[in-house]
């Protein structure tokens, strides 16, 4: 019912820029998930090993602060409308243009382009969607913009199975050109953020340089705040299906299904926890869910039966992604107003390139826990990792400030 509640107020123009923002980041994180999905056939295409071609993911990652970093400051200059059709249809023709990669170095070039495209989509969306939805109703639409890279992996997966089996990999990226068709309803439905444009007015934008350096004390805590929020979600679900099929024993279809039903409880949680930041405070929001994830953490790698993993799976990425719910909201509201175009996605973006290696301390710690049958013991690994992060970003949240409901 309060679903329906904010949905009801939203104007014409704000219900657009909603349906714009969430479907923006939606199919930029399906075009992200689309290699995943083949890494092997195109490592045997390009006779590659997997982890060469799993490289153009970490390159997609290492580029995503520069995207953030450049459509930010075009955000800030020129509105967040323009670079975000610009930034869209870039990273479709990237996508596009991967299909029809001639080598493997070709594809790999794609793929740190397609990282600049997805890095920018983020902060613009967010900023655009924070800066219209009103005030009381930032919370919930936080948690739902969020929980899109939830629902582009599901969108991958449901494309996987239609496109794959009949054109193969090159297809899957033809049709992840698609997006580019949101730029015609983003043009001709979508209005420029109404802060922006008061903003605008009656500021004069300082150097990006010198107003980085104005706030250096914010964006340093916002990092770590991101880094530790990218830790605990790269902690919990990049080496999970590895624990699934290495220590339980889980076949192809098995993992599958898993990872399917913790995105929904992604989803939904991500939602919730959103809504709730809106009365009970942004901070103290976070904390909850990050506090709920430690009493999980036993139920969720320990489960003696499927059932319980499946359980545990789900609870966890309720609790993992009902924290990232609260994020677009409360980097909005932190940034520095002639900045917010730029602030929130860049700071993202950094903080996720700073935990990429989180998979592979948790590989490699995995192996001083050797199981009874002499593999990695990647359940003490997740556990013991996942401990310190929530318990770091527990921290972090608790010193920051909050600024919930501020106006923009």
């Amino acid at each position: 019912m309060e679903a329906i509640r904010h949905f009801k107020a939203l104007t014409r123009d704000q219900r657009n820029t909603f349906i714009a923002c969430f479907l923006g980041w939606s199919l930029d994180a399906l075009d992200f998930f689309l290699l995943t999905f083949v890494f092997s056939a195109i490592a045997q295409e390009f006779g590659r090993t997997i982890p060469e071609v799993a490289f153009g993911s970490m390159l997609t990652l290492m580029f995503r602060p520069l995207g953030a970093l450049l459509f930010g400051y075009l955000g800030d200059r020129f509105g967040r409308r323009i670079p975000l059709m610009i930034d869209i249809i870039l990273y479709s023709v990237i996508q596009l243009l991967t299909a029809f990669s001639p080598n493997f170095t070709v594809f790999l070039i794609l793929r740190a382009l397609f990282g600049i495209g997805m890095g920018g989509e983020w902060g613009l969306g967010a900023s655009l969607l924070m800066e219209t939805v009103p005030a009381k109703a930032r919370g919930f639409f936080s948690g739902i913009l969020q929980q899109g890279y939830a629902f582009g992996f599901l969108l991958g997966a449901m494309v996987y199975w239609l496109v794959f089996p009949h054109f193969g990999w090159r297809g899957l990226f033809v049709v992840g050109a698609m997006p580019a068709l949101l730029v015609i309803f983003v043009r001709m439905r979508v209005p420029e953020s109404p802060a922006w444009q008061r903003q605008k007015v009656k500021s004069v934008k300082a150097p990006l340089g010198r107003a980085i350096r104005q706030h250096w004390r914010l964006f340093l805590y916002a990092i770590l705040l991101m880094t530790a929020f990218n830790c605990m979600s790269h902690g919990t679900q990049d080496l999970y299906p590895t624990f699934l099929q290495k220590q339980c024993g889980l076949d192809i279809s098995q993992v599958r299904n898993v990872s399917v039903i913790y995105s929904l409880g992604a989803i939904l949680g991500g939602t919730i926890f959103g809504t709730l930041s809106q009365t009970r405070g942004r901070r103290k929001t976070i904390i909850a869910a990050a506090g709920l994830g430690i009493l999980l953490i036993p139920a969720w790698i320990f489960a003696p039966s499927l059932w319980m993993l499946i359980a545990g799976g789900f609870c966890m990425q309720f609790m993992v992604q009902g924290a990232w719910g609260v994020v677009p909201v409360h980097l909005n509201e932190l940034s520095p107003p002639a900045m917010r175009g730029l602030f929130p996605g860049f700071v993202y973006q950094l903080g996720n390139l700073f935990a990429a290696p989180i998979a592979v301390v948790e590989a490699r710690l995995a192996e001083s826990f050797p199981t009874p049958t002499g593999g990695a013991g990647y359940a003490t690994s997740l556990a013991l990792v996942t401990l310190i992060v929530f318990v770091a970003l527990i921290t972090l949240a608790a010193v920051g400030r909050e600024a919930r409901g501020i106006e923009f």
